[in-house]
């Protein structure tokens, strides 16, 4: 079921009966008892990678937000600086494809002059600093967030990057070697649109590929990145030269307006040190090759068609197993979400979540938050010490939802109608320049790292906060006309989820207040690690394709989450039904906890195509869709209450959980 019934209109998705297939044995199979005729109707769109009830409306919104943009026109109409013009002449810039057209490489024509001209040493930071800023990202990633250490103060991080392919393991893996020739056919069709001449660009492909190859051995894996403690790593500004002497970072972070700081955190300091050879051991010749590939690549769906056409052959037929292009109405909409969501957000929550929405997600969250306090106060495995910290950081937990309660200013940005590619420039200018100076500054606990149509929630753990975009609080999700078995099991795992990131096997290690801090006894660390570990096993036994497995260290974190925030949802429905009695009766001859437990099967009812799965495996920290909905909810307790099992079955075994 999709969110456009074919003529435009929008109307909502939700949980249904209808996606069940009966004929299904819960116990052997709840996810196609649960889904099983919506995964059978419901194949991958020739347009997408995946089909799912986060895409079902994720493509909602984007209606939703398409109707506001078109609204707008070219902004033309409205006060320079207003909401409506900012997004307005960006939308309208960028689905204007006869100019696009005209221009064909125009727009990034300086960009690729100043890399002709570009020379070693100095003036090769400098580039990179100014295209760092511009949103460019060339040989590493950078941006600030608040202080692990230290989380009141804004500090500037230093991760690795410069790979164009998904991780590293698409590099060094014998099971990527056919793609990657493709990769580098592709690479050499794009240098040549670019003008390059035919003799140069295998030539140029080979010298980008062997370049992002050793970085890809210098990088550490998607699994390793999750280490919180070891991805923190703080290094004196006054001592970076010393350490990566090619890299000049003092001069990057002058050049980049940074303002005076002691200190810097790198993230992956081996990486760095690589880099830093290479570039004194690379020539100015290939380095130049390199950075114009990341300027190709940055700015290719922006493009003409003849090279978007070709981005899409390979970055997403070839790699994810996408058959056509999305409508470009729908690619060009995120794009104004991803660099003026908070100006097209007001406009979208004032529209479309009304405030009775965010009185009863409150509701919600009041009654989660009560179960956890509980279970935390009474968890057996835990000694006082550690029980009392706990509850000291539980206690300090803030929950925001729906919207910033101020939203960002974009006035000052220039937007023009006709200039697509000098908008994302100046968009990406704003951003990064809002990044860098606020160094040093207080965090603004206010500030969202969602836009307000976003189908997603998080947990931050250096603000100690849980963070629920309007986006999400709408059907399959949410459902103001649905009985509070469905909204537990839906939205009320959700918030239960990211309560539980808190505690994971990552965001334990942050205090109550948000300080990367080791506060746990090591006799409680034992018995957290003891109960994780079960986790990890139990998700690294599952095969969702023939001979590759669940990363289960990879995704131990979502997967903890997933188990505790499904236990605490389903208690805090019980404690509902007792103080609402009213409520404990069938509904469509399901009990409450019959469509507590369907409800949230089908909130991660997906299809994938192999290539999409086989991408995730290697760097997403979610398990597949099939393994979240029913790996938590068949190990829970009370599964084989709601679905008993049939004689000779003996059901299912309890005991897998952390929280």
């Amino acid at each position: 079921m999709n969110a456009d019934s074919g003529n435009g209109e929008v109307r909502p998705i939700g949980f249904s009966l209808a996606y069940m297939d009966r004929s299904a044995d819960p116990q052997s199979d709840f996810y196609r008892y649960a889904a099983g005729s919506w995964l059978k109707t419901n194949p991958v769109p020739p347009e997408k990678s995946r089909w799912g009830a986060f895409n079902e409306l994720h493509d909602r919104n984007l209606l939703l937000m398409k109707a506001i943009l078109d609204e707008a026109g070219d902004g033309s109409s409205y006060q320079p600086g207003s909401r409506m013009q900012l997004i307005g002449g960006l939308y309208s810039s960028a689905m204007d494809t006869a100019r696009i057209e005209e221009l064909k490489f125009d727009p990034i024509a300086p960009l690729l002059d100043r890399i002709k001209e570009v020379q070693a040493g100095k003036d090769l930071i400098r580039l990179v600093a100014d295209f760092d800023s511009s949103g460019i990202d060339t040989f590493f990633n950078s941006y600030s967030d608040s202080d692990k250490l230290n989380s009141g103060i804004y500090s500037y991080y230093l991760d690795q990057g410069g790979l164009s392919l998904p991780e590293k393991e698409y590099y060094l893996s014998d099971d990527f070697s056919e793609l990657r020739s493709e990769y580098i056919s592709h690479m050499e069709k794009m240098f040549r649109l670019a003008g390059v001449p035919d003799g140069e660009c295998r030539g140029m492909a080979e010298t980008v590929l062997r370049i992002e190859t050793e970085l890809a051995r210098a990088s550490r894996s998607s699994t390793e990145l999750r280490d919180e403690e070891k991805n923190y790593n703080r290094m004196e500004v006054s001592s970076l030269d010393t350490h990566f002497p090619s890299l000049l970072l003092p001069l990057f972070l002058l050049d980049s307006h940074m303002p005076k700081t002691d200190y810097i955190v790198v993230g992956q300091p081996e990486f760095f040190e690589r880099l830093d050879q290479l570039l004194s051991s690379e020539s100015i010749t290939d380095i130049r090759s390199f950075l114009r590939w990341r300027v190709l690549h940055s700015f290719a769906p922006y493009l003409h068609s003849e090279v978007d056409r070709e981005h899409f052959d390979f970055f997403h037929r070839k790699l994810l197993g996408q058959e056509k292009p999305e409508a470009r109405w729908k690619r060009m909409t995120q794009l104004v979400d991803s660099l003026l969501g908070e100006a097209l957000g007001a406009v979208y929550v004032d529209r479309h979540f009304p405030p009775e929405a965010k009185k009863r997600a409150l509701m919600m969250i009041d009654d989660i938050r009560e179960v956890f306090m509980e279970r935390l106060a009474g968890i057996t495995w835990m000694t006082e010490p550690t029980r009392r910290r706990a509850l000291e950081k539980f206690s300090r937990f803030k929950v925001k939802v729906g919207y910033p309660e101020k939203f960002r200013d974009y006035s000052s940005i220039r937007i023009d109608p006709s200039d697509l590619v000098g908008n994302i420039l100046r968009c990406s200018r704003f951003e990064s320049q809002r990044h860098v100076l606020r160094v040093g500054s207080p965090v603004d606990r206010e500030e969202w790292l969602m836009t307000p149509p976003t189908v997603n929630a998080y947990f931050h753990p250096m603000e100690n906060t849980i963070n629920f975009p309007a986006g999400i609080l709408q059907p399959p999700y949410f459902d103001m006309d649905m009985d509070d078995a469905v909204n537990y099991g839906a939205i009320g795992m959700i918030i239960g989820h990211e309560i539980t990131h808190g505690y994971d096997d990552q965001g334990r290690k942050f205090d109550a207040d948000g300080n990367l801090h080791d506060w746990w006894t090591r006799e409680d660390e034992a018995g957290f690690q003891s109960r994780a570990r079960a986790v990890v096993e139990l998700y690294s036994a599952q095969e969702p394709l023939p001979g590759l497995h669940v990363n289960g260290e990879l995704t131990l974190g979502e997967n903890i989450a997933d188990f505790g925030g499904l236990s605490i949802a389903y208690e805090a429905l019980q404690k509902r039904l007792a103080r609402e009695p009213a409520g404990i009766r069938e509904v469509d001859g399901m009990t409450p906890w019959q469509r507590f437990f369907i409800s949230y099967c089908q909130m991660w009812r997906s299809n994938s195509t192999e290539q999409e799965i086989r991408r995730l495996l290697t760097i997403d920290s979610h398990a597949p869709s099939r393994f979240r909905a029913t790996l938590p909810a068949v190990n829970h307790p009370g599964f084989d209450a709601a679905f008993p099992p049939g004689d000779g079955n003996p059901g299912h075994a309890q005991g897998i959980a952390v929280w």
